[in-house]
């Protein structure tokens, strides 16, 4: 691979409602010009209005972003898969040999929302989360050189 080519890099997690979503759009606004990023469900179930709210507030727009199955993206071939939770590290289906699999769990926003007093305090998690999948994706691509190895 050149410096010049584009990392194809796919966000796996259970739902393709919040996590995975939230890392495809900081990696297409932050890291757009050296990672080709796609984001997918083992198990898809519809995008999170909170997690669009969430990045909304830091000025990135995912409300047109849709929530699809790994198996919407059958004919990419993925530099990496990126699994954000453990249950798709536990269900991730077959890649390549080619493509490296790795696994960088972020807690679950929806799960610790759950019992919330008011919304506001429901949007605690999804806010903490996405400033801590931001972080990780600033140091993508080369981390991920590195995990690779």
């Amino acid at each position: 691979m050149t410096s010049r080519a584009m990392v194809k890099v796919l966000f796996l997690c259970t739902g393709n409602s919040c996590r995975s979503q939230m890392a495809e759009a900081w990696a297409r606004n932050l890291k757009g010009d050296l990672i080709e990023p796609y984001s997918a469900g083992t198990m898809p179930k519809g995008l999170d209005p909170r997690a669009v709210k969430a990045m909304a507030e830091v000025g990135v727009d995912i409300s047109g972003y849709t929530s699809k199955s790994v198996l919407d993206l059958p004919d990419i071939e993925f530099d990496y898969v990126i699994t954000l939770c453990d249950d798709a590290q536990q269900a991730c289906p077959f890649f390549p040999a080619k493509t490296a699999l790795i696994h960088h769990g972020f807690d679950d926003p929806p799960q610790l929302a759950e019992g919330a007093r008011d919304e506001e305090e429901a949007m605690q998690p999804y806010r903490r989360v996405r400033d801590e999948i931001r972080a990780y994706v600033e140091t993508l691509p080369e981390s991920l050189f590195a995990q690779a190895e």
